[in-house]
């Protein structure tokens, strides 16, 4: 029997009048019709029921509490609420469970686990409330239960997908400068000393380009097993580019970080991994920057530093930044890299433009918009001096956002003068893979209300390939809302092929390697022969670069090429020359 306390009106005042009809209300039911009624709604209750003794004893459970802990009724009456509570929760339970029996709460909700018949832990969610009698003393407690493991395992699976990289299982960039920040704060409180090692693959487009995406990633999966072997028990290790690696050494001074970055060095000398039957050596650049008081970013931006100058003192080699010891190279990189900073601040980029000519109506109708940086007392720097820099210490997204506005407002005002203007914007692999920049250009073209067929996005090949899945994420993205994509540098890899039927670009654009020197190489002329070949069928456009004279554009065109850019069509020009209308 399930023990029930309804108040309610005597059994005197329930009995129907004499003549009336004996239909009761719910005030009219007697004490054993709300007990059958209670009985059969917790019995058959579609979550789990149980009520429990104040001391923690199963008085009732139903079969729905029963299959979600696959014990049976007179099993779970031999043993104690406190007995099936995981340890880690109790404590948390009695304190609510004493705010319940105090009257601070008349209820709560509460997830905890409870051990089940197979000694295993299932994650629960309990509401929880106090059976009281007319005076108001507690009686025993009544627990509704529901299994939400399942989505406790999804939640779990998603906070683990925040904080890890998918492919390797290490920690991701995000909760990799997390935890520098911790640490800096841990420093800055106590006299401790730390380092930041920066690992950086050398050469490891050539294993994309040669063998295929799949090799590269499992050879950054086996890189990725190699350095655990190597780290301590306290070391954060994650990868926090394409190629790249971090690892964090609380407690270390510079002797330790030597050491460790060395060993690491060596380590991954000795990784000969074996990728579709070719044995492939690798090597490192590892650079090394101690804490020194510096806020945490700024340690990561000194290990970044000197990792380059490992790589142009000749690769697979360390490299150190030592607070008051900096190197001719740290200096000139940490110069190139403010820079770049105040040349955004003070909207010091330049634009120029270089135009791409239709084979068939011989009639220039797109433009390429390429940047530079305005340099004071010289000439706009070039892509390459300052590109990669902006890369590596994460200024290329605002760079390329900056490019896109103003393409768009150009696009605008073209358009107001009723002219269609067809612009061409390069966008890096970060912001390829980075959501705000996406949101950034579809709410700048939204604002300017401008076609967006208007403008095509070129994604280079390399970039394109290395994140495959943001590459695709961010093709459908701007696809969609109507613009255009260019695979650029098409060819330069060969291993592309494969890839290009997953993507959705609507122009490829052919390696100047194959083109300039086109007219007197047979090979050469194959190559873009089948690349026109496979564009073609899939129905997309081809853009030959490079094309240095008036008898290549003509091959192009017999070749079936269908748009040239180059010095012959036209030299990139600054902007303000080649379109006068500017925003």
């Amino acid at each position: 029997m399930i023990p029930v306390l309804v108040p309610g009106p005597s059994e005197e005042e329930q009995v129907p009048g004499e003549g009336t009809v004996a239909t009761a209300t719910p005030q009219e039911w007697s004490l054993g019709e709300v007990r059958s009624r209670f009985e059969s709604a917790f019995r058959s209750a579609a979550i789990g029921m149980a009520l429990v003794s104040l001391e923690g004893e199963w008085l009732e459970v139903n079969d729905a509490f029963c299959r979600i802990l696959g014990h049976r009724r007179d099993e779970l009456k031999t043993t104690t609420l406190q007995a099936l509570t995981h340890p880690e929760d109790a404590e948390s339970d009695e304190e609510t469970f004493r705010d319940l029996l105090s009257g601070r709460v008349p209820s709560y909700q509460v997830e905890k686990r409870y051990r089940d018949a197979a000694g295993d832990y299932v994650w629960v969610g309990v509401t929880v409330s106090l059976v009281r009698d007319l005076g108001g003393e507690p009686l025993y407690v009544l627990s509704q239960v529901q299994d939400i493991s399942d989505r406790r395992k999804k939640a779990s699976r998603l906070e683990y997908l925040i904080d890890h990289d998918f492919l390797t299982g290490l920690f991701n960039r995000r909760h990799f400068q997390q935890e520098v920040v911790r640490e800096a704060d841990r420093m800055s409180r106590q006299e401790a000393r730390s380092a930041v090692l920066m690992i950086d693959l050398d050469n490891f487009k050539r294993v994309n380009d040669s063998l295929g995406h799949r090799a590269g990633d499992d050879l950054l999966k086996s890189v990725a097993g190699a350095l655990r072997q190597r780290r301590r028990d306290t070391d954060i290790l994650a990868r926090v580019g394409g190629d790249e690696f971090a690892m964090l050494l609380p407690d270390a001074d510079a002797d330790q970080a030597h050491g460790m970055a060395e060993g690491i060095v060596k380590t991954i000398s000795r990784e000969v991994a074996v990728l579709n039957k070719q044995a492939i050596p690798m090597t490192a650049s590892v650079g090394i920057a101690l804490f020194d008081g510096s806020p945490a970013l700024a340690v990561l931006e000194l290990a970044d530093l000197a990792m380059y100058e490992a790589k142009e003192a000749g690769r697979n080699r360390v490299a150190a930044y030592r607070p008051g010891i900096t190197r001719p190279g740290q200096v000139s990189r940490r110069t190139e890299v403010e820079l770049i900073r105040s040349a955004i601040a003070e909207d010091r980029m330049v634009l120029y433009c270089q135009p791409i000519l239709d084979l068939k109506t011989r009639q220039v109708s797109q433009y390429e918009l390429l940047v530079r940086l305005h340099a004071e007392e010289s000439e706009p720097l070039l892509p390459s001096s300052f590109l990669y820099v902006a890369e590596r210490f994460n200024l290329i997204q605002e760079i390329d956002c900056w490019v896109a506005s103003k393409a768009v407002q150009l696009i605008a005002e073209y358009g107001r003068a009723g002219v269609r203007l067809v612009l061409h914007v390069n966008l890096s692999g970060k912001s390829m893979g980075d959501p705000s920049v996406a949101a950034f250009i579809e709410q700048a073209m939204a604002d300017a209300r401008v076609d967006p067929a208007c403008l095509v996005f070129e994604l280079t090949e390399t970039a394109a390939i290395t994140n495959i899945d943001d590459a695709k994420t961010f093709a459908d993205r701007v696809r969609v809302r109507g613009s255009r994509l260019a695979l650029d540098d098409f060819g330069s890899g060969f291993g592309s092929f494969s890839y290009l039927k997953g993507l959705p670009f609507d122009y490829v654009k052919i390696d100047g390697d194959f083109i300039h020197g086109l007219m007197g190489s047979p090979m050469d002329r194959l190559v873009v022969e089948a690349i026109v070949g496979i564009a073609r069928g899939m129905g997309k456009k081809t853009i030959a670069e490079f094309v240095p004279n008036q008898d290549t554009c003509r091959l192009l065109e017999r070749c079936g090429v269908d748009y040239a850019q180059g010095h012959h069509v036209g030299r990139a020009r600054p902007l303000r020359e080649v379109l006068p209308l500017r925003p």
